[in-house]
């Protein structure tokens, strides 16, 4: 869960910087978060999630 949390501020923190720059319009970054919203109501969110935990524990071990 903490995990989930960290990789979703993150991920804002990163869409407001690239918003803020100029290099995303607000309206791809939308689009982008409703994509996202409706790929995690889908079945295939707990491969998503997985392979996210996968990714962070290979991180974590170098």
């Amino acid at each position: 869960m903490a995990l989930s949390i960290s990789v979703a501020a993150l991920l804002g923190i990163i869409v407001v910087v690239l918003v803020k720059g100029g290099y995303v319009r607000v309206g791809s970054a939308l689009t982008c978060t409703l994509f996202g919203f409706t790929l995690a109501a889908t079945g295939l969110a707990p491969t998503i999630n997985s392979a996210i935990a996968s990714l962070a524990g290979l991180i974590a071990s170098f």
